[in-house]
């Protein structure tokens, strides 16, 4: 007997087929029986149907299937039957799933109106923001009837936008096959997902050598800044799921951010990673290859020491491992990064023997950090033909879909910016 149909029958006891359907759904989708790519896999034709009542509607968003809204009763929109309870339906960069209980034959002459194609437009790199339930309508009007409503703490694709008699500005969206209409006094326009950038911790104390270095932050303001993200809501992502937001592939929350940590330096696994791990965040760690130790060093705060493999292998519960170069890591006498003159055959070799050196921690090593942030045409040619999918910089700002995949941008957090910068520089503001 599978393990969702034994919960059917556990939970049939209580006689509550609302919360079984919920219920099946969202273990079927932890399980890995679903994934928010199920329409394409499955190649199922869509089908208008139209809602019975005001119902719920779930996807994944992030690693979570979370309620992301509502439907109003007599509403249209193309479904994918299945042999499940739940029907699904374009979501965003995924798949929604509404209870099928809830839906039934168009009635009537009614139809979904596209007269200018709409619904074939391709996305325009742009998302809108919910930061509370936002209510959806079937024109640019708020007196037109509502089709819904879409919860808070969403990115969702805009198809285009408009003005209408009054100035006020209007996103249109595409979902299950139909279109919809948001104002912006309502949502707002994601200015990209922020990428900070972490280098050395040390606590006040014993940091006497590292004191005016702008990489180095200490062990109170990195827990302050965590603590406040947490405390604010945020989701902390992988460069796999920061991949999808730029390929246009994956639903994120609006409230989410990537940390990284470059070099691999001790002071990571000493201090980053016990703060991230208590408070089940994630990050990525690029990893200068070739400085990897092969037993730990003794605890030595006046010097720069770089991780052992023993706590590289330690850390991964909450880093995940990718590359800062194997040689290149360096500055050549007038303080320039080595790789901008170096050919492009020595880069392009450097950065796959990084990718095979660090293959022992993780066979996934698709994300770059240029040493220093300096890059040019060849590195990033390198990149790519090394076999990354990302790599980031240290240009100031945030990512935004549709960016140049080897040219991300990145914020800085010092040690004596306070909370308040560190909102501004996080919060849905442009960048630079």
């Amino acid at each position: 007997m599978s393990l969702l149909l034994q919960w059917r029958l556990i939970f049939s006891v209580d006689n509550n087929p609302m919360f079984i359907r919920v219920f099946s759904l969202l273990l079927l989708l932890v399980s890995g029986g679903v994934s928010a790519s199920l329409l394409s896999q499955q190649g199922l034709p869509a089908q208008y149907m139209q809602t019975t009542e005001d119902a719920a509607i779930w996807a994944q968003v992030g690693n979570e299937v979370v309620n992301v809204g509502n439907v109003r009763a007599g509403q249209i929109l193309a479904v994918v039957p299945t042999a499940a309870d739940y029907y699904e339906f374009r979501f965003g960069f995924g798949t929604g799933f509404i209870d099928k209980g809830h839906l039934e034959k168009v009635q009537g002459k009614q139809r979904v109106q596209d007269s200018l194609g709409d619904l074939n437009k391709p996305l325009s790199n742009q998302n809108l923001i919910t930061w509370k339930d936002t209510p959806v309508y079937n024109a640019p009007n708020s007196g037109s009837a509502p089709f819904g409503t879409l919860s808070s703490n969403l990115r969702y694709p805009i198809l285009s936008k408009l003005k209408d008699r009054l100035n006020q500005t209007w996103f249109q969206i595409r979902m299950g096959n139909r279109l919809a209409w948001i104002s912006s006094l309502d949502a707002q326009e994601d200015s990209g997902i922020p990428v900070i950038t972490y280098h050395h911790i040390l606590r006040d104390e014993e940091n006497t050598r590292f004191r005016h270095t702008s990489t180095t932050t200490s062990v109170r303001a990195f827990n302050n800044q965590m603590t406040w993200l947490r405390d604010q809501g945020y989701t902390t992502l992988t460069l796999y799921q920061l991949e999808g937001y730029v390929r246009n592939k994956m639903n994120l929350p609006a409230r989410a951010v990537v940390i990284t940590f470059d070099d691999g330096l001790k002071s990571v696994n000493r201090y980053a990673w016990p703060i991230l791990k208590q408070y089940g965040f994630k990050a990525t760690a690029f990893i200068i290859s070739s400085r990897i130790k092969g037993h730990p060093q003794k605890w030595d705060p006046k010097s720069l020491q770089f991780m052992s493999v023993s706590e590289l292998k330690e850390i991964q519960d909450v880093f995940d491992i990718q590359s800062h170069t194997h040689f290149l890591h360096r500055v050549d006498g007038n303080k320039h990064p080595i790789l901008l003159s170096r050919s492009y055959h020595v880069i392009l070799f450097d950065f796959e023997r990084s990718r095979r050196s660090l293959a022992q921690f993780n066979p996934r090593v698709l994300y770059l950090s240029y040493p220093f942030g300096g890059y040019d045409d060849k590195a990033v040619k390198a990149a790519n033909d090394a076999g990354f999918h990302l790599a980031v910089t240290t240009v100031k700002g945030k990512v935004k879909p549709g960016d140049n995949p080897f040219l991300l941008k990145r914020l800085y957090i010092l040690r004596t910016d306070s909370l308040e910068t560190m909102s501004r520089l996080i919060s849905n503001q442009p960048q630079g």
